[in-house]
């Protein structure tokens, strides 16, 4: 797989409206699931307890936490673009995020990419990119949203 390679706001201007790439599958373990839980202190039965969500949960099995598909998306988008050329780069928001479809334990994600827009604030980028985490074998995505990007290129 390439990853697309930006090397300016120009460069990431004239990708405004254009699918940049899909990401590798990351397949979704409870293990991970366990150690998010601890990381965040969230051990809500429904991401931990396996035998109880195999009878109560609506799921029939245990489901990654929302924030936990969440933070994959630096480890995903790092698999589709390479932006090099930078000071500094620095994660400044979401917007329209929405959580669409549980990700059971064990399903494969992926990351797809868009560049929704490119701004020049004062000499700093401010790239908004259209985000859908796909999970595999299914219709729905887990979540779609807009991340934001501070990008601060060396002229």
């Amino acid at each position: 797989m390439n990853k697309v390679v930006i090397k300016s706001f120009e460069e990431l201007q004239n990708l405004i409206g254009k699918e940049l790439g899909v990401s590798k599958f990351h397949t979704i373990t409870q293990e991970q699931i366990n150690k998010f839980a601890d990381a965040t202190i969230d051990h809500q039965w429904i991401h931990t307890d396996v035998e109880r969500a195999k009878v109560e949960s609506p799921f029939k099995n245990t489901i990654a936490h929302g924030y936990l598909t969440l933070s994959l998306l630096p480890y995903l988008w790092n698999q589709i673009v390479d932006v090099q050329n930078l000071k500094l780069q620095v994660n400044y928001g979401i917007e329209k995020l929405k959580f669409n479809q549980a990700v059971l334990v064990d399903s494969a994600v992926r990351l797809r990419a868009t560049v929704v827009n490119a701004i020049d604030l004062r000499g700093v980028t401010k790239a908004t990119i259209g985000v859908t985490l796909e999970i595999d074998g299914n219709k729905k995505p887990a979540f779609e949203g807009e991340t934001i990007f501070l990008y601060h290129f060396i002229k």
